[in-house]
């Protein structure tokens, strides 16, 4: 399983040494003069989730945001007074937000938001989430970009069971640093106890999915109060402001973490230069030229004679680089291999462990065709069990063979061919997945590996084995057995699974023989 914490296992909980529950009595009420003096890492850009239940107030919270904190245009902002008025006579600031014509006339958030803004110290990312239980898809995807979440509740109702799910999916894409948003603190006469009790059960709720970092601010985003100013209202809170705290947090990580990998997503040649490159973007670690690399499928290496980009050539590639790599060794690799160095390689999975929210509106179907999408690969499943899901009232999982949408499960998943995979907690990048269906091509779930799988899990009755010998009677017959061939035969091979797979049959490709050297 994977090596941090989650909700999704069973067990007890206990007190991890990782995570940093932040009370409003341990950080400082004001921000540092000078962020990028004291701390460059802070001065670079944030990306925030903003996420909560309908209603809460997410687009009015960072609509005040921008408000105080930034320089609108001035046609914005006499735009927003000259318009409706909400409590206490303030604008509609969540029109600054709400985008879409749909939005404005329901008042609801449906499609995710981006908005870029600046304040004096650095420069801000929001991720605007549909809080409605429909669109919990959305929220998903906008997780996955995100540094930091603000979880947004409403002082009135505390956590709910949105809440939960919100959370359980923040832990499922890796987001690990929480802000909880008590808002509308107005309405609950600007109560400490109300707040603290909220307080308490958040720091529960952090504590069960690991959290890195986690805060409750008490604010009311109509009036401004703990938003960029400190409220007058809350003399009891000592804490930062929204935006104090968010200044004071760092930035997406720069340094290359974790093994090298580099999924291909395509072949480049130029023969008038003689030139045969393999391009992608290095979604872990960092190489260099000169050192060797390994295609995880066929085990075949070479060293690296050039790395190339549209900037020239580099020395060394690291993490979120987009280049072209030319090997010494035209090894036979293409879309969908991954590259990595000899000593840290991903496995080469056939079964794998997992975690998934279900993003159809179509219940899970154990007689369904489904597609497994890494980074540039697509593998035919040949099954997918589910075992257990995650219980949003209690936070335990319990035992389920059924799955529906916006549940958060467990589930094992047996491919019909080897794919290069790792676990979600050694490479986020190439430890995350997509179902998609295999007839329509829509998405069905999006998850996490905790453990990945070198032997075949054991093979239905009903699954049919697609052999190299059939392959190489008919389809590939024109490529013979070679090695320098077996990327093609894959290629072919993975074709012809895919349409099976659509078609409604369970199938496997057996395993090519081994060319490693």
């Amino acid at each position: 399983m994977s090596a941090h914490p989650n909700a999704l296992q069973d067990t007890k909980v206990k007190k991890s040494k990782t995570l940093k529950v932040v009370s409003d009595q341990t950080v400082a009420s004001s921000p540092p003069a000078d962020l990028s003096r004291i701390a460059p890492e802070l001065s670079g850009m944030l990306r925030i989730l903003t996420c909560g239940s309908v209603d809460d107030g997410k687009s009015t919270l960072i609509g005040r945001l921008l408000w105080d904190a930034t320089d609108l245009y001035d046609d914005q902002r006499e735009t927003l007074a000259r318009g409706k008025k909400v409590d206490g006579g303030n604008p509609d600031f969540s029109l600054l937000m709400d985008g879409l014509v749909a939005e404005r006339e329901q008042g609801i958030t449906i499609d995710i938001a981006w908005r870029y803004f600046d304040t004096a110290h650095r420069r801000f990312v929001v991720i605007d989430s549909p809080g409605h239980e429909q669109y919990t898809r959305n929220m998903a995807s906008g997780a996955s970009h995100a540094d930091v979440a603000i979880l947004l509740i409403d002082a009135r109702h505390g956590i709910k069971k949105q809440t939960r799910r919100h959370a359980a999916i923040l832990d499922l894409v890796g987001v690990k640093r929480v802000i909880l948003a008590v808002n509308k603190m107005d309405l609950v006469g600007w109560s400490e106890d109300s707040f603290r009790k909220i307080e308490a059960d958040f720091q529960t709720l952090s504590w069960r999915f690991g959290f890195w970092e986690a805060i409750a601010i008490p604010a009311a985003a109509v009036s401004g109060d703990n938003v960029a100013r400190a409220s007058e209202n809350m003399p009891w809170y000592k804490g930062p402001t929204l935006l104090q705290h968010l200044e004071e947090l760092p930035s997406r990580g720069t340094e290359p973490k974790g093994p090298f990998r580099f999924p291909v997503q395509t072949v480049l040649r130029d023969s008038r230069n003689d030139f045969r490159g393999l391009a992608g973007t290095v979604s872990a670690g960092s190489v260099r030229v000169g050192e060797t690399v390994v295609d995880a499928l066929s085990k075949r290496s070479a060293k690296i004679l050039r790395i190339a980009t549209m900037d020239g050539d580099f020395e060394q590639a690291s993490q979120g680089q987009a280049v072209a790599i030319q090997l010494d060794t035209d090894i036979d690799v293409a879309r969908g291999a991954v590259l990595s160095k000899a000593d840290a390689r991903p496995v080469v999975a056939r079964s794998l462990e997992t975690r998934m929210v279900w993003l159809s509106e179509t219940p899970y179907d154990p007689r369904g065709s489904y597609l497994l999408r890494t980074a540039t690969d697509l593998t035919p499943v040949s099954n997918l069990k589910i075992r257990a899901l995650l219980d949003l009232e209690t936070l335990a999982t319990t035992p389920s063979a059924e799955c529906g949408a916006n549940d958060i499960a467990i589930a094992d998943i047996a491919l019909g061919r080897p794919a290069a995979i790792d676990t979600f907690g050694e490479a986020p990048e190439t430890g995350s997945f997509m179902l998609v269906d295999a007839i329509t091509g829509a998405s069905i779930a999006g998850g996490v590996v905790t453990e990945a799988k070198a032997q075949a899990a054991e093979a239905d009755e009903n699954t049919f084995v697609l052999t190299r010998a059939m392959l190489e009677r008919g389809l590939n017959a024109d490529l013979g057995d070679r090695p320098e061939t077996e990327a093609e035969f894959r290629r072919r091979a993975n074709e012809v699974a895919l349409i099976l797979r659509a078609a409604g049959i369970n199938v496997e490709i057996e395993s090519a023989p081994d060319y490693s050297i």
